[in-house]
């Protein structure tokens, strides 16, 4: 079993995916071994709310993978201050590494950029994003984190992989991010060691069931069904951004293995999450 702790704002939650309970990290889950999903992330969330609120269920879980993704909506509040928030990242992504996570951060888009806002209100956010991702940054090199680079990959920026609302993304935009991680996540090895652990555990029950199928099939007494065609919508490879092409269509067949855990309602409810009172948009 691979248990998956997702810890973050809105964006982790989904919102943005018409699919509900899904996102990028349903999404990332699917492709685990054995995937059991606890989506922590709540809407609204800032830093300091993850740290307090998510980490404690998270550590408890003791997860194999746990993702923190959040600081925009740090960045959108009056008394901003960038130390803070780096501050509790760092401390979230340290406990999470302590309890032997593999850890996710990412380096998150210019909000203003998303917005289309006009310069004088655009280089204010901007300034405030990059503060942020300097301070993710550092947590990152210091606790090697699998630290995704959404401000430097130009698919980020193509208005195809957002909602309406410019701040989430949509299906396909949750869809290239799972596919973004789970690319980092075998180029680390991750997914040919710790990923296959659980194969090397099963291997007593697995390997004479193996040899089984193999000598019915040898002696031609059965064959496997062959696996139902999938119906789901299919996605263009996005053009050439510098970075290696992305099937989006990897990760669209339902996972029937995911178990998951914590889901939240549609993004077109009124929410009062579990951690707080706060209902706001991202």
């Amino acid at each position: 079993m691979t248990r998956f702790a997702a810890l973050g704002d809105s964006i982790t939650a989904g919102i943005g995916d018409p699919a509900p309970g899904r996102g990028w990290a349903a999404l990332l889950a699917s492709t685990l071994p054995q995937p059991e999903l606890h989506n922590l992330a709540t809407l609204g969330a800032l830093a300091a709310d993850v740290e307090r609120a998510q980490l404690p269920a998270a550590t408890a879980l003791r997860p194999d993978v746990a993702s923190v993704v959040v600081g925009i909506n740090d960045t959108l509040r009056g008394d901003f201050d960038p130390e803070r928030t780096g501050l509790s990242v760092d401390r979230t992504v340290a406990a999470l590494r302590a309890a032997g996570a593999e850890v996710l951060t990412m380096r998150l888009p210019d909000p203003g950029q998303m917005f289309g806002l006009p310069g004088a209100l655009a280089r204010p956010l901007a300034r405030r994003m990059r503060a942020v991702n300097a301070a993710v940054d550092e947590v990152a090199r210091r606790y090697g984190t699998v630290h995704l680079d959404a401000v430097r990959d130009p698919a980020t920026y193509e208005r195809r992989y957002w909602s309406v609302d410019r701040l989430h993304p949509n299906e396909r935009g949750h869809r290239l991010v799972a596919c973004r991680f789970h690319a980092l996540l075998a180029e680390v090895g991750w997914m040919t060691t710790k990923g296959t652990a659980w194969l090397v555990r099963r291997s007593r029950d697995l390997v004479p069931a193996l040899m089984g199928l193999a000598l019915r099939e040898w002696l031609g007494l059965g064959h496997e069904e062959p696996e139902s065609e999938n119906t789901e919508p299919k996605y263009p490879e996005p053009e050439s951004t510098g970075l290696e092409r992305v099937n989006l269509n990897v990760l669209s067949k339902p996972s029937g293995n995911l178990e998951h855990h914590g889901r939240l309602p549609s993004a077109r409810l009124k929410v009062r999450n579990r951690f707080s009172k706060r209902n706001e948009k991202t």
